[in-house]
């Protein structure tokens, strides 16, 4: 497997440790839909919580959140709508990032945005 595959792996994993932590119950791991994938799919109280997660080993080039990008949040929102058809599931729907830096000594430094965006119909408000 490849480094940056590692990488992602590991920080999947403390991501998962992280949200089982503060009471979320992990639903999904990896969860595939066509040749797209949501990392976490998370239940926490009365929402369902799709989770991005992004790790770096540095945070030299910039925060690991910086990385969801319109492109991203496309496809996480494209997933959840397969995951709630799919599932039938009936819960509000949230979308969260966790930014996980590891580092070579210590604990990672993990950084959880709840709400981290929300799907909007349109690109840009109309004016």
């Amino acid at each position: 497997m490849a480094e940056h595959n590692d990488t992602g792996a590991l920080g999947e994993q403390y991501a998962c440790r992280f949200l089982e932590g503060l009471g979320y119950e992990v639903v999904e791991r990896n969860w595939r839909f066509g040749k797209d994938e949501l990392d976490i799919i998370a239940r926490h109280g009365p929402e369902l919580v799709i989770v991005e997660v992004k790790t770096r080993r540095s945070d030299l080039h910039g925060q690991p959140e910086d990385a969801v990008k319109k492109g991203k949040r496309s496809t996480m929102i494209r997933g959840a709508n397969a995951y709630v058809q799919e599932t039938a599931c009936e819960l509000a729907l949230r979308f969260d990032i966790v930014s996980v830096i590891l580092h070579p000594t210590g604990k990672p430094y993990i950084h959880h945005i709840p709400d981290a965006f929300y799907p909007t119909l349109h690109e840009r408000p109309f004016k």
